[in-house]
């Protein structure tokens, strides 16, 4: 919960999400997605709804934005212990939710102001209703103390909220899993066409509640837009969004270091007790595999989108290392090459970044051919050197985990290994970020800052951002006609008018002769034009 509004806000999801809901707060409208106060159709209002309850909490800024996702990673954890404790024991759940709370970008989301965690927390559990569904009706070994359709009916519930949450791709991702589940069952059922069909009537019963609403008052509109959109993320890379094949093979692998090097040890031949627990990790595994296959599939390639690999990647970490600690799986060579090698390159990136912070010469012949990025690096940002702390933390972090790991004391070397590297992300979120991002965008979000509260237009050209919204605290209410741009920077405008650019852009603007440029710092260049 601490610093969460530490940094500001990062374009465009964080900010793009943020006023979503400041408006919503604005407006008193919590049906209806805006942003700018025109309706948006990208994502369904679910985790808006509940940005906009932390806004009435804490008042409107980063720390409000990230709040919810700080109690998901709170509710997440707790989930995560008590699932493994009653699948195995106590020790596993402890290593579950530890391998996701010492494990570098499952960490970093619940710091985040981003969707996702909710979308995959709703998702995890609408599947393990299926699942406890389907043990209980099978007669399962495992106590479990409510009905069979109790199971199935509360997954469909949960899931339907994920709906309401970034839509029907929630369902997707379940019903492919249940499809392969069903083939690697040599086609046997585990739930029959009308428990799935009960099953999708709660779902959609519980998003109804939203779609069937805003269709109703407002048309057809957002479903049909939403549906454009879904489709051409799905077919072609959105906002430069692209990437190769395996990119979310190297997201993962690197990202959720270090239980990505346990993982891939577990995705093999393990030894468990109960049948329960190896059906478990089949649902486990094709839940991985279906959710990267999916995403590796889909055009538009963002770190986030294989973020629901996160719950049977630290399943699997959990697996292999309780398989360690109880002496049914050796610690061997290539796990500690993997962790040497990918905790090597977090080191050598946050070692280096305080250095080149601090002789950033160095880094301005690489971006000689990038104006903007040139100039970026010209930002003001003051290096102490301490900085350093979080690689060498790191590193005590690694040499004292393999140190006991070679000793085969997992009592020590687990959690010193684990919980070093939760604390190594608080580390480098406290001396890092903050520093990167006075390189990236700190001097465009100062230049809206200052028109908050004034009756200006203030607006990017030849950019996207949704800075010029959040952080000028834009209110409803204005000329309709600012929408134009063509208006703002060539018409009868009615009000002073602002306009921030790249320096790649700046001749062409500054051949507008309504606009007369009032400074530049950073790459950015800025512009008035008087009313």
């Amino acid at each position: 919960m601490p610093f969460l509004g530490a940094v500001r806000l990062f374009d465009w999801d964080e900010i793009n999400f943020a006023e979503i809901s400041r408006e919503m707060v604005v407006l008193g409208d919590y049906l209806r997605v805006h942003v700018d106060y025109q309706p948006f159709w990208e994502k369904p209002p679910f985790f808006f709804w509940m940005q906009s309850l932390a806004m009435h909490l804490f008042g409107v800024g980063e720390y409000a934005a990230r709040f919810p996702n700080a109690v998901m990673g709170v509710v997440t954890l707790i989930l995560l212990f008590n699932l493994g404790k009653k699948l195995y024991s106590t020790r596993f759940g402890l290593l579950w939710a530890g391998a996701w709370l010492g494990s570098v970008t499952p960490h970093l989301y619940f710091r985040s102001g981003i969707i996702d965690p909710y979308f995959n927390f709703f998702i995890f559990c609408g599947l393990l209703g299926v699942i406890f569904f389907s043990w209980k009706k099978d007669r399962a070994d495992l106590p479990l103390h409510h009905s069979a359709y109790f199971y199935l009916l509360l997954g469909g519930f949960i899931l339907g909220i994920g709906i309401l949450t970034k839509g029907p791709v929630a369902f997707l991702i379940v019903s492919l899993t249940l499809g392969v589940y069903w083939v690697s069952n040599r086609f046997k059922w585990f739930i029959n066409a009308g428990h799935f069909l009960m099953f999708t009537a709660m779902a959609t019963v519980v998003s109804v509640l939203w779609y069937g609403l805003e269709t109703y008052a407002h048309g057809p509109w957002f479903m049909q837009e939403f549906i454009k959109y879904n489709y051409r993320l799905f077919k072609q890379p959105d906002a430069g969004h692209a990437g190769f094949p395996g990119y979310h093979v190297v997201v993962l692998l690197v990202g959720c270091f270090p239980a990505s090097i346990f993982a891939v040890r577990a995705l093999g031949r393990t030894n468990q007790d109960r049948a329960y627990q190896r059906d478990f990790k089949r649902w486990m595994v094709i839940l991985f595999w279906v959710v990267l296959i999916l995403f590796s599939i889909v055009k538009s390639k963002i770190v986030h989108y294989s973020s629901m690999c996160y719950f049977p990647l630290t399943y699997l970490a959990a697996l292999a290392l309780e398989q360690i600690w109880t002496n049914r799986m050796a610690f061997n060579g290539w796990m500690r090459f993997g962790l040497i090698a990918i905790g090597a390159i977090y080191v050598l990136i946050f070692g280096a970044v305080p250095y080149l912070g601090k002789h950033i010469e160095l880094l301005k012949p690489w971006v000689a051919a990038d104006p903007f990025a040139a100039a970026n690096l010209d930002a003001n940002v003051v290096w102490t050197g301490w900085e350093i702390i979080p690689a060498v933390w790191l590193i005590l972090v690694l040499g004292l985990s393999l140190y006991w790991f070679s000793r085969r004391r997992w009592e020590r070397a687990v959690p010193t290994l684990l919980l070093g590297v939760a604390i190594f992300v608080t580390l480098t979120l406290g001396f890092c970020i903050k520093r990167i991002e006075g390189y990236s965008q700190a001097t465009a979000m100062r230049f809206f800052e200052q028109f908050q509260g004034k009756d200006v237009y203030v607006i990017p050209y030849n950019y996207r951002s949704y800075g010029p919204f959040f952080y000028t605290r834009r209110q409803p209410g204005q000329n309709p006609k600012r929408y134009d741009e063509k208006w703002l920077l060539y018409g009868p405008v009615d009000k002073p008018t602002y306009v921030i650019t790249k320096n790649v852009f700046a001749t062409e603007t500054d051949t507008i002769r309504t606009l007369r440029r009032i400074g530049a710092e950073n790459g950015f260049v800025f512009y008035e034009r008087k009313r």
